[in-house]
């Protein structure tokens, strides 16, 4: 059976092989390559499917065409149930397995697929694409074909039941006068390639955009302006010069890094006259799905009211995917590099199978950007984890197996640009002591990962990152072997006396948490400058100060650790761990109850890290205590906390050093989420008995929570 199997599917085949073959046996090649547990009504609906393909596609069994289940735009995560190559066309087709009815969100499903492949695919740039839904007991299908009205070869979507496909496609051939012989060559694994028109778009939508509501940050432009401009400048000369290099960019929380990012990605994209340029692109990536999801929605909502405003006609999903070139999951972007690879790994040594990628003139087989900018580059993943991860399996409903998967993260993304045959920059946007997740390497394995693999790069870095909280102050070591190291303080994004308080509150909270004898000083300083930091034992009470200070639209919000777990009896609701509600919570205004600033619904540093609120409660668990020093706990159901100690395994099997790292610095994320102010919330814990003498809830003994309220307020920080 001529059959090919790609991580960027579950199943490919050519039409006679496919229609030939047992059904079970596709539904078991299905399996084979779907990561995780499929659910009975999936396995139906795959059955359903390959049936009634079996049955319409005969006419064409003997053609040069390919059917491709489940297929994986590159890098959108996003799966189109089935496609056709069939005489130079392109079907996406979206069952609806025993629907009889057409809704409008169907249809909208079924064209954004169209779409994705029409701006983000290399090889569907210039094809003709056919978008059929199929509620399959539908009893009609579409007998006018229209194309869109854009003028883009994308056919207006089509509507057929599982009866009438076989004459639909056959109308759809005869209509587009299809006679192109054979399917589409390398097309599953064409690479990502975004249109100008998209880029022109996204440059449009970024003009003037709102982004700086949900990430404003305290730098003058000047000192953002000049990062730009030297960043920019290591871009020039590594084009002229043909060499690869990496810029790290330090900053305080609120110091604009994101948005310099941001800026970095639409400047590379364009020539001096404004011009798409369309070799030099640049892509803006992060980790951090919460976040990504967030900006993507508030620049769509943003540039889809502008266009209503204009008169002008367009969808919010359009909007999105102008968005989508710019802001990427870095996950996605690694995923897609990892499906070049050679798999198994031989001898511990990377190769890209020639197979499954195609080398292009200028990229080889990198990705199409020569510039790519990682957010938050210290939450890259160490090599354990990354290996552990992979051996697993992968991602995006894909099972993508490497066993002895030999980098790290950092090491690896520097590889992807590597490939390229011409130059590359990479840019890394850090935020120090910012480590809060098990398996997050830190910038140390950037580094070891340029001294071990890729010394011919230049390296470009902040004069900040000797400090204390980035590698444990120990670059300037791990970087005195290495000859291509330039050190700028341009390179850093430090704020003027305006922003004063940024760079105060930052080194308070480090203080706060480092137990610094200057902490009661530097309180002093912020609060000085017109920042608010205030204590209480009451929820009650955090809520009222909240409500009091925030303004107009300004935004409250409650966080909390994704430790925590004693919040409920203070009606407290821990945000569900999912990119949609952080968007809602974020986004959505005083009208919407899912909106932060109901302050019922508390998110954590994860939805919240690279984010900002006007005006947060930081509500503290038992999870850290203070004893003189740190203590960290984590609760384990139904009744008990369990205390974490260097050397002594008692609830994560992992270097408990590292998971006590991890948990500080979720607090150093909660502290720094505020633009405006901040309420400290220490509850004072439950010490009630009842009437048999039992203690009502020994998980919020007050002793749990005292000495930390004891600490902070010996600091001098004003209680309400």
């Amino acid at each position: 059976m001529h059959s090919k199997q790609t991580s960027r599917c579950l199943f490919q085949s050519d039409f006679n092989s496919f229609i030939e073959a047992d059904p079970y046996y596709i539904l078991g090649r299905i399996h084979e390559a779907f990561h995780g547990q499929t659910l009975t009504n999936t396995d139906e609906a795959w059955l359903e499917e390959i049936n009634i393909l079996q049955t319409v596609l005969s006419p064409w069994k003997e053609e040069e065409a390919e059917i491709i289940f489940e297929y994986n735009i590159p890098r959108l995560g996003k799966r189109i149930d089935v496609v056709l190559l069939l005489r130079g066309l392109i079907f996406c087709l979206e069952f609806k397995i025993n629907k009889k009815d057409i809704s409008q969100s169907d249809i909208e499903q079924v064209m954004d697929y169209a779409l994705d492949l029409k701006n983000f695919h290399r090889f569907s740039h210039d094809r003709i694409i056919i978008p059929i839904l199929i509620p399959t007991r539908h009893k009609t299908r579409t007998t006018t074909f229209n194309p869109s009205i854009y003028d883009d070869d994308i056919v207006n979507p089509l509507t057929s039941g599982a009866s009438n496909l076989q004459d639909l496609i056959n109308s759809v051939l005869v209509f587009t006068e299809a006679s192109n012989p054979g399917t589409i060559k390398n097309w599953v694994i064409s690479p990502y390639t975004p249109t100008p028109t998209i880029i022109e778009a996204a440059r449009s939508l970024y003009e003037n955009h709102s982004v700086e509501d949900i990430t404003r940050h305290e730098a003058d432009k000047v000192t953002t302006d000049a990062t730009i401009t030297y960043i920019i400048d290591v871009i020039n000369r590594s084009k002229r010069d043909g060499e690869k290099s990496i810029c790290f960019v330090t900053g305080v929380p609120g110091a604009g890094k994101t948005l310099v990012g941001l800026d970095v990605a639409v400047k590379q994209s364009y020539q001096e006259d404004g011009t798409f340029n369309e070799n030099d692109g640049a892509v803006y990536l992060s980790g951090n799905g919460p976040l990504v999801k967030v900006l993507t929605e508030a620049l769509a909502r943003d540039n889809y009211k502008k266009c209503k405003l204009k008169g002008e006609r367009k969808k919010l999903s359009n909007s999105r995917r102008e968005v989508e070139k710019f802001i990427q999951i870095i996950h996605r972007y690694r995923d897609n590099m990892l499906a070049k690879i050679k798999n198994p790994v031989v001898d511990g040594k990377l190769e890209i199978d020639p197979q499954k990628a195609i080398k292009l003139k200028q990229s080889g087989y990198g990705e199409v950007e020569h510039v790519a900018i990682f957010d938050e580059a210290q939450r890259a993943w160490t090599h354990k984890r990354i290996a552990n991860y992979l051996k697993r399996g992968g991602t995006y409903g894909n099972k993508l197996k490497v066993a002895n998967f030999p980098m790290s993260e950092a090491a690896f993304l520097i590889w992807s640009l590597d490939q390229r045959e011409d130059w590359a920059t990479i840019v890394c946007l850090i935020g120090g002591g910012q480590e809060i997740n098990t398996g997050e390497a830190g910038i140390s394995e950037w580094i070891a990962a340029l001294n071990e693999h890729f010394p011919h790069w230049k390296v470009y870095i902040s004069d900040k990152l000797s400090e204390p909280e980035y590698a444990e102050g120990k670059v300037n070591e791990l970087l005195e072997h290495n000859p291509n190291v330039v050190y700028s303080d341009q390179l850093h994004l430090g704020v003027s006396l305006r922003s004063f308080r940024a760079e105060r509150l930052s080194a308070f909270v480090h203080s706060l948490l480092s137990f610094n004898p200057d902490a009661t000083e530097l309180y002093k300083e912020v609060i000085g400058h017109g920042y608010p930091i205030v204590l209480t034992r009451n929820m009650d009470k955090a809520r009222e100060w909240l409500r009091q200070q925030a303004r107009g639209t300004q935004q409250t919000g409650v966080l909390i650790s994704k430790v925590s777990a004693r919040f409920q009896p203070l009606a407290v609701h821990v945000l569900p761990q999912n990119d949609d509600n952080a968007v809602h919570w974020f986004l959505e205004d005083k009208t919407d109850v899912r909106s932060s600033n109901y302050l019922e619904e508390a998110a954590t540093e994860i939805q919240v890290q690279g984010l900002e609120v006007d005006f947060a409660c930081v509500l503290w668990d038992a999870d850290m205590r203070y004893n003189n020093g740190w203590s960290f706990w984590k609760f384990k159901n139904p009744s008990k906390w369990f205390y974490n100690k260097t050397g002594i395994s008692k609830w994560i099997p992992e270097n408990n050093v590292e998971n006590q790292k991890y948990m500080l610095n979720a607090y150093r994320v909660l502290l720094t989420r505020a633009r405006q102010g901040m309420v400290i919330c220490i509850p004072e814990g439950n010490s009630r008995k009842t009437p048999e003498g039992f203690l009502e809830d020994s998980t919020r003994l007050p002793s749990y929570y005292d000495s930390t309220y004891k600490y902070f307020k010996g600091i001098g920080i004003k209680e309400i």
